[in-house]
């Protein structure tokens, strides 16, 4: 059984060496370790603020972006408004506009009828009154060649100037 059972000199030497090595340990080992564990903690933990406050930002910029865009829908659709109503404007001027040319153009056009058939008019009462006095004087040649013809016709003259 000695063999199992170790020696008090062997359990005072392991309880020295393992002192010493707990103390060298403690020492040298033990703070860079804590140190290393601390900085870690510390790292994961501003790694786990700054993603929450990505996360925040992120949530943030999507509200953003959700306002901007409901924003810039509202925008467009009064701009698109706002568009058909000057082109509907433009079209009614137009329209308006080319109305009262083409009535100016017809009034214009009926001005210048009129006056041509006054013009028309005139020369044909002219050439009628012409012609007139040309048969009328080719007709008294004829009539009044004799001397009794004129004298009936004078006295036919004077007789309608007393009457009227």
């Amino acid at each position: 059984m000695e063999l199992l059972t170790p020696g008090t000199g062997l359990i005072i030497w392991q309880l020295i060496v393992f002192i010493a090595l707990f103390f060298l340990l403690s020492k040298l080992a033990w703070k860079p370790i804590i140190n290393s564990l601390k900085e870690r903690e510390t790292s994961i933990q501003e790694a786990l603020d700054t993603a929450e406050k990505a996360r925040a930002e992120m949530a943030k910029l999507t509200s953003d972006n959700e306002r901007l865009l409901k924003e810039a829908r509202v925008e467009r659709d009064k701009i698109l408004k706002e568009a058909r109503e000057a082109s509907n404007r433009m079209k009614d001027e137009a329209q308006s506009d080319a109305k009262k040319t083409a009535d100016k153009i017809v009034e214009d056009a009926r001005a210048a009828i009129n006056i041509e058939k006054q013009a028309a008019l005139r020369e044909v009462k002219e050439q009628v009154a012409l012609f007139s006095i040309e048969i009328a004087e080719r007709l008294m040649k004829k009539n009044l060649a004799a001397d009794k013809a004129q004298k009936d016709l004078v006295e036919g003259y004077i007789k309608d100037l007393k009457l009227n």
